[in-house]
């Protein structure tokens, strides 16, 4: 009996989630690698306001699945692999390959050392983004959480994304700014590797109910920003 009391008097073993629930944040993350290779397609087909904001809806997906996870206790070590290649497409890939079809491929035009620059330029952008992320991933669990090291590749992607947008806002394409945007790619780049540290607003003292809706709002702001009124 006095077994069977304490058998009663256990707590109940957590529940576990369902199947089927820990497919809810890769479905986010597939969205985000959805919206990079739509952004590679629509930049391919000269459609660079689509690009842009195809970008801007992949880091609001990629905002997004990391918290859907931790919410409904579905971490896992697959989660993390698949964001970070969904990352180098959506982040890495596609921002390089804008930039190029819009601006650094007209280099060309200017001889052939020329397009060489404006060729290397994107893949420094793309080469770099994949080190930042491998970097990330040597050190889950060792660096300091509060921190990034090095710009982090979906804040770099914003960052050229916004200076293609601002350039088109202001009546300028690609090719006005032909030697501007390998300065531009390049910087975004090495800041990525740099050994620069930057704050982590996953750090920021909130509930992950109150902080869901930070990724959303400021994805809905940069996506209303790349819409030509």
């Amino acid at each position: 009996m006095v077994y069977t009391a304490a058998m009663n008097d256990a707590p109940p073993s957590p529940r576990r989630p369902r199947r089927g629930i820990y497919l809810l944040p890769n479905l986010f993350t597939t969205g985000a690698l959805f919206s990079g290779f739509y952004a590679i397609i629509a930049a391919m087909g000269g459609h660079f306001g689509d690009a842009v904001l195809a970008v801007f809806v992949a880091a609001v997906l990629d905002g997004l699945d990391g918290r859907v996870a931790r919410l409904t206790n579905t971490q896992s070590e697959f989660g993390v692999q698949y964001d970070s290649l969904s990352d180098l497409v959506s982040f890495g890939l596609a921002p390089s390959l804008i930039l190029y079809s819009w601006s650094l491929s007209k280099l060309s035009a200017y001889g052939p050392v020329w397009g060489r620059i404006g060729w290397a330029a994107a893949f420094m952008y793309a080469a770099c983004a994949a080190l930042r992320l491998a970097r990330f991933n040597t050190q889950v669990g060792m660096a300091d959480k509060r921190y990034f090291q090095g710009l982090a590749s979906p804040a770099a992607a914003a960052f050229t994304m916004i200076y293609l947008w601002a350039a088109q806002s202001l009546g300028w394409n690609g090719g006005a700014l032909v030697f501007v945007t390998p300065f531009v790619a390049a910087a975004a780049a090495l800041l990525m590797v740099s050994r620069f540290r930057y704050f982590s607003f996953k750090a920021w003292p909130v509930g992950d109910r109150v902080a869901l809706h930070l990724p959303v709002r400021g994805g809905v702001g940069a996506g209303a920003l790349a819409i030509d009124p």
